[in-house]
């Protein structure tokens, strides 16, 4: 949304206001300004208009304007209602040289995780892809991925989900949360409690059933970085029946609630934090279901597995083994059994 358009949506929402008088204020022509309404209208915001002038009903309930109206963030907002992937989109509008835009979507038909793995995105998600030119090295560019974790976390708990963060990028709501009623009627509804209890026993050792991810991609050079790209994946109004198996979503966790207003708090709560590394690795640690935890962490030259105790900057697992305290700075973390 430019500029203008943004002043004319600020100041109907304040109305009822005349458009010469709109059109004097903002020093744009009458019929810049009803060209600027006709466009809001067809985004989808209901606007008035009479003799006491223009003046805004309702905002749309989810897109790229109605995301915009409101966010006390600087970021623009690229809508689609289906996309392939919106970090590929992302990469290609940074390759274009922008920055503090956010390709969002209704829905990925070929979204992916971590190690390119499958991830899926139906509608009613929140799948969001950032742009962003941080004056950083490339070396704590990693905090990014710790900031948007905890943003991601921080729109869920005000939704009313009890997030937490397992290392390095997912966002679980822990089997420990669901009230007692919930097991039961889950015991109740199974046809082979076995299966319910392997269930259970799997879910734990995962740390909960996944709610988001995070992917952070970077291009840059030995000293500076030139873009990076952030994206997340949250399940919110997405229903049970369309989950992957071990997943969870704010609407099978609360109920329905206001994509737009997710959307925002998580932006806000991201820019809060990405001008501030070390407030988002405090933050992070916070909002941790893996520290504390006995942990194993696969990687390409070996296994780790012990206690994980902290987290360092700019996001490496510490972890305490048998041998001493490793740090680890990528790997599939699996939360295991107490021994």
């Amino acid at each position: 949304m430019n500029d203008t358009r943004r002043a004319v949506l600020d100041a109907i929402a304040d109305g009822p206001v005349r458009g010469p008088a709109l059109a004097d204020d903002l020093g744009v022509s009458r019929n810049a300004v009803w060209k600027h309404v006709e466009a809001l209208r067809e985004s989808g915001f209901e606007i008035a208009s009479d003799d006491a002038g223009y003046d805004l009903l309702s905002v749309p309930e989810y897109g790229g304007p109605a995301v915009e109206f409101g966010l006390d963030a600087p970021f623009e907002v690229e809508y689609h209602d289906a996309i392939g992937s919106t970090n590929d989109r992302a990469r290609e509008l940074a390759g274009e040289g922008a920055a503090d835009v956010v390709v969002l979507a209704d829905e990925q038909t070929g979204g992916r995780g971590r190690l390119d793995r499958g991830w899926s995105s139906p509608s009613g998600g929140v799948w969001a892809s950032l742009v962003v030119r941080p004056a950083l090295p490339p070396a704590h560019a990693p905090a990014l991925t710790l900031a948007a974790a905890v943003a991601v976390t921080d729109a869920a708990r005000e939704a009313g989900v009890p997030a937490e963060i397992k290392w390095p990028n997912d966002v679980l709501v822990s089997a420990a949360s669901e009230s007692a009623s919930e097991r039961r009627s889950d015991a109740r509804s199974s046809d082979s409690p076995s299966s319910d209890a392997r269930s259970g026993e799997d879910e734990a050792e995962r740390g909960g059933r996944k709610l988001a991810g995070v992917l952070t991609e970077m291009e840059g050079e030995a000293d500076r970085v030139s873009w990076v790209v952030v994206g997340t994946g949250v399940n919110v109004n997405v229903p049970e029946e369309s989950l992957p198996e071990g997943a969870t979503s704010v609407e099978r966790e609360v109920g329905t609630v206001d994509r737009r207003a997710f959307v925002q708090r998580l932006l806000e709560r991201f820019d809060d934090l990405r001008a501030d590394p070390e407030a988002a690795l405090d933050a992070w640690r916070d909002r941790a279901a893996t520290l504390g935890q006995r942990v194993r962490v696969e990687r390409d030259d070996g296994d780790i597995v012990g206690q994980a105790v902290d987290v360092a900057f700019p996001g490496a697992l510490v972890v305490e083994t048998d041998e001493g305290r490793v740090r680890v700075h990528a790997g599939d973390c699996e939360h295991l059994r107490p021994v």
